[in-house]
C-alpha cells in the first residue's frame, strides 16, 4: 500500500513538472517567433503568454526603427492594441499550478510595462510641457526598459533546455522566482520613470499656474501610475 501511494505521488509530481515546462517552453519562444496574429484558445495560457511577448518585442523593434516620434508612437500603439487581447485573457486564467502561475505573473508584468508605456506616453505626446526632443528621449527610455524586461525572460529557457531536464521542483522554482523578481524590479522602475516624467510636467505647469491641465491629462496620484 505504501509503495502504491509513493508511486502515485511521484506520478503527480511528474505531471506537474510537465505542465510547467510546456507553459514555459511555449511562452518563451519570443526571439524567433513571428507576429502573433493567429486565433487562439482562451484557455491556452502558453499561447497567450507567447502573444504578449511577441507584442512586447515588436514594440521594442518598432521604437528603434521609426525615427519620427509621432509616427513611432502610432506604430507602437497599433502593436500594443493587437497584443492587448492576449494580455487581458491571460490575466483571466486562474487554473494554473504554482510554478506555472509565477511564470504567468512574470509575463503579465512585461505586458503591464507595455501598457504603462503606451497609455502614459500617449498622454505625454499631448503635453505641451515636453519638447519634441524630450519626447524622443522619453520614448527611447520606455523602449529600453521594456527591452530589458523581455530579455530577462530568456533566462527561463534554462529550465527547458536539454541539460536542465534533471532539475527538481525546488531548483526550477528558484530560477522562476529569480526572473520574476528581476522583471518586477524593471516593472517598478517603469512606474518610477513615469512618475518622474509626469512630475517634471507638473513642476513646469506649476510655474505657469496651470497645474489643473496636467491633473486632467494624467489624473491624480491615486488614479494613475504616479
Amino acid at each position: 500500500m505504501k509503495s502504491k501511494i509513493h508511486e502515485h505521488k511521484n506520478q503527480i509530481k511528474m505531471n506537474v513538472s510537465k505542465k510547467t515546462m510546456l507553459l514555459v517552453c511555449t511562452a518563451l519562444m519570443l526571439a524567433a517567433a513571428p507576429s502573433a496574429k493567429a486565433q487562439f484558445v482562451v484557455t491556452d495560457p502558453a499561447n497567450l503568454a507567447s502573444g504578449i511577448l511577441n507584442s512586447a518585442n515588436e514594440i521594442v523593434q518598432t521604437s528603434s526603427t521609426v525615427s519620427n516620434v509621432v509616427k513611432n508612437f502610432k506604430e507602437v500603439e497599433k502593436v500594443y492594441k493587437q497584443g492587448k487581447e492576449y494580455y487581458d485573457k491571460l490575466k483571466a486564467v486562474n487554473n494554473l499550478i504554482k510554478d506555472a502561475r509565477k511564470v504567468q505573473q512574470t509575463v503579465l508584468l512585461v505586458g503591464d510595462v507595455s501598457e504603462i508605456y503606451v497609455n502614459n506616453f500617449g498622454k505625454m505626446m499631448n503635453d505641451p510641457n515636453f519638447s519634441p526632443q524630450e519626447l524622443t528621449a522619453i520614448g527611447n527610455g520606455y523602449s529600453a526598459l521594456l527591452s530589458e524586461s523581455t530579455e530577462l525572460l530568456k533566462e527561463l529557457k534554462q529550465i527547458i533546455n536539454s541539460t536542465s531536464l534533471s532539475l527538481n521542483d525546488k531548483e526550477r522554482m528558484e530560477i522562476i522566482d529569480k526572473v520574476y523578481k528581476e522583471v518586477k524590479e524593471y516593472h517598478n522602475l517603469v512606474r518610477y520613470y513615469t512618475n518622474k516624467n509626469i512630475s517634471v510636467s507638473f513642476l513646469r505647469a506649476k510655474k505657469q499656474n496651470n497645474t489643473q491641465r496636467v491633473l486632467e491629462l494624467y489624473g491624480t496620484a491615486n488614479q494613475k501610475y504616479w
